[in-house]
């Protein structure tokens, strides 16, 4: 009998070949080795709470010949039965009605994948460009300081999560996400993804794998059209019946997903104009904070810092400042980029990106501080929308009205005066950045909690508040200011339509964002059986 067993926390030092797994399975199991048929790499882990010891740490799978040779004590020691997962797609009955998804981020392209898999036939349309075309317009950005609000960092083929790296670690448990790993796989992502703690594509994978998920899409009977933008909703007796695109096109559907992502803000009027029900939510605003990587890798592995085994450091930090808001960090980039994300004319946003190398001069990560609906000065469920709106006009006004980004030093911030040099840290914000107080483009408890908690930070990470650290301004768009009610079944007030993903407050993030696209589905599959 053949029985697969999970066992997890399996410690090996960064010299160790990992071929003595077996030998230490067979030491947890009190079994001799030829009782293991086979083991699989399930997570690889890095450990440098120690950095005089630095250790990677494994959970394996196991195949055994018969489970009774297991001592209770075995069974007991960091073990589990494990039984695979495997997710499967029904097949829908046809529909007379062909679904519409809006968006083509992680949610939209899941979805779009599960209704297609299903022979549903389902029609993408996003307001950007394919990813080529969205490579262009955001390099012209970058280079010319003039932004296409229909594609840029936030919108396009692939969502907003295409320049920020691809980090697929969450903290969902989900057994859906195997199911989104294997399918970025397939798609061209890194194998490595399947196994590591902190898995993650890259920013340049992405584009060839986003494209093939969509050469999927439509070899499976799906359709996505780009620059293609929803305008209007066509409603009856509170049903949907018909969309409208680009302010012309009437497309008759009585199944709408919306999953546009964060910041499609036209998009939240256009749904608060058709009284779906909206909420406002918490979400965090604050800045993106840059060290040299070299700095962080030596915090963080100590003698280490330069083993190639390792890659390039990673962290997460947060603090419970007394008397202010916690502070915590977000959308950590080792070796990346801080990236111009605006999608609105006369607004400043940051993010951060990383290549799958992850080996640029820099680190990264937002620094960010949660805000309230309390906050935001207003009852209406868009009011988060437009607190994030003022303070990046405020961002862009105070960078120079050019979409160059404020920033500052750590130690002139700390020390409440403006930046006037740059010390040993460059900064990578392209079309550029201007040093500044970003005080003015802060509310006083965001600034007052950040000036609190990086010497509290710089405690856990040496050097994280080192004086030429560079922080630049702003970060607004950690996750969505609305969450777009739906029920049970997934659907709205207005019958018909879906409101999923991220922007719809239901995800954060790529992988979160992807298995709300698979339920949402899922959804609607089981209304149609």
């Amino acid at each position: 009998m053949t029985t697969l067993i999970r066992i997890e926390e399996i410690n090996l030092n960064i010299d160790d070949n990992e071929l003595i797994l077996k030998a230490k399975i067979a030491t947890i199991l009190a079994l001799p080795e030829s009782e293991i048929i086979s083991y699989e790499i399930v997570k690889k882990a890095i450990d440098s709470r120690k950095k005089s010891n630095v250790q990677f740490v494994y959970s394996v799978d196991v195949k055994l010949r018969d489970i009774k040779a297991l001592t209770e004590w075995s069974i007991r020691h960091r073990t589990r039965v494990h039984t695979p997962y495997t997710y499967e797609i029904k097949l829908a009955p046809n529909s007379s009605s062909r679904p519409i998804i809006v968006g083509c981020g992680p949610a939209g392209l899941f979805a779009a994948l599960a209704l297609a898999t299903a022979g549903l036939k389902p029609l993408v349309i996003e307001r950007g460009q394919d990813i080529d075309a969205r490579l262009q317009s955001v390099a012209n950005f970058f280079k010319t300081a003039t932004l296409n609000p229909e594609s840029n960092i936030q919108f396009g083929e692939g969502g907003a999560g295409t320049f920020s790296d691809g980090k697929l670690y969450t903290l969902i448990n989900d057994p859906r996400s195997a199911y989104v790993f294997s399918e970025f796989v397939s798609a061209g992502a890194p194998s490595d993804i399947l196994t590591s703690a902190t898995p993650h594509i890259g920013t340049d994978n992405l584009k060839s794998v986003v494209k093939n998920i969509r050469l999927k899409i439509i070899a499976l009977g799906g359709e996505i059209r780009f620059n293609t933008k929803l305008t209007d909703l066509e409603i009856k007796d509170d049903k949907l019946v018909a969309v409208i695109v680009n302010d012309q096109e009437r497309l008759e559907t009585e199944t709408l997903i919306m999953a546009t992502g964060h910041s499609a803000r036209d998009t939240y009027q256009l749904l608060h104009n058709h009284k779906l029900n909206i909420e406002a939510k918490p979400f965090a605003i604050g800045v993106r904070i840059e060290h040299l990587r070299e700095n962080i890798n030596k915090a963080q592995y100590g003698a280490f810092w330069n083993n190639s085994k390792l890659g390039t450091a990673k962290y997460k930090l947060v603090e419970h400042v007394p008397g202010e808001r916690s502070v915590y960090t977000f959308c950590m980039c080792p070796g990346g980029s801080v990236m111009a994300a605006a999608s609105e004319l006369g607004g400043v946003v940051t993010n951060g990106m990383s290549l799958y190398s992850q080996n640029n001069t820099n680190s990264n990560s937002a620094l960010l501080v949660p805000v309230m609906p309390a906050d935001f000065g207003s009852d209406s469920p868009l009011a988060g929308m437009e607190f994030q709106r003022y303070w990046e006009q405020k961002a862009f006004i105070s960078g120079g009205s050019d979409y160059k980004a404020p920033a500052q030093l750590v130690g002139d911030f700390l020390a409440g005066r403006p930046s006037r040099k740059l010390g040993s840290v460059i900064p990578s914000y392209l079309p550029g950045i201007k040093l500044t107080s970003i005080d003015v483009c802060l509310p006083d408890y965001v600034a007052r909690s950040l000036r609190k908690a990086l010497p509290l930070m710089d405690n856990k990470i040496k050097g994280f508040a080192h004086p030429e650290a560079v922080l630049t301004a702003i970060e607004t768009r950690s996750s969505a200011p609305v969450r777009v009610l739906r029920d049970d079944k997934c659907q709205s007030n207005i019958k018909g339509i879906y409101p999923c993903g991220e922007g719809a407050g239901y995800a954060g993030g790529i992988v979160s964002s992807a298995i709300d696209g698979l339920s949402v589905s899922e959804a609607i599959i089981n209304n149609l059986i």
